[in-house]
């Protein structure tokens, strides 16, 4: 049989449990962002999108544990700074065409309702996101059809050619 002292602290532990397990939650979220997106895709192989963010807080919730899902995809959002986040991830050019992205960031009560509803297999559009960023790609530019080496070759083909026919006139 246990003593009082441990019945005592099983007692403290159980009810303590949910205070140091459970995140905080963000409510009232406003953000301060700044996107960046590929437009090149001659020095590159894929689209790179990324978002960094402050995120304020109504209820003063610092450092949250946040997480992103984008297009069904989920990803880790990494803090950088006090409140400071961000997030990146990459596709294919041909899966990343112009457009709008709607990206929803979730805290760790959301994200684990996500999960849940994913699991089940339940619409994931029902779980409320803590907010969401729009990211507006422009798509990419595969460069000039003619590249600016292949102008510079034609000028000086043209220049030597244009020299030797002056020099043919005054040798003839």
């Amino acid at each position: 049989m246990a003593s009082p002292s441990w019945r005592s602290l099983v007692v403290i532990l159980l009810v303590a449990y949910p205070v140091f397990t459970l995140g905080d939650t963000c409510i009232g979220a406003s953000t301060d962002h700044k996107v960046y997106t590929t437009t090149d895709a001659t020095s590159s192989t894929e689209s790179v999108f990324l978002i960094e963010f402050t995120l304020v807080c109504k209820n003063n919730a610092k450092n949250l544990f946040l997480n992103a899902e984008i297009s069904g995809k989920q990803l880790p959002v990494s803090r950088f700074g006090d409140n400071q986040y961000q997030v990146s991830w990459t596709e294919e050019h041909k899966n990343a065409p112009s457009g709008n992205y709607e990206v929803r960031f979730y805290d760790e009560e959301g994200f684990s309702a996500l999960r849940k509803a994913m699991r089940a297999g339940d619409d994931s559009a029902k779980v409320k996101p803590a907010f969401t960023i729009n990211v507006a790609h422009r798509g990419v530019s595969h460069g000039p059809v003619v590249g600016t080496e292949m102008i510079a070759s034609g000028l000086a083909l043209l220049l030597w050619y244009s020299a030797y026919r002056a020099k043919s006139r005054i040798q003839a």
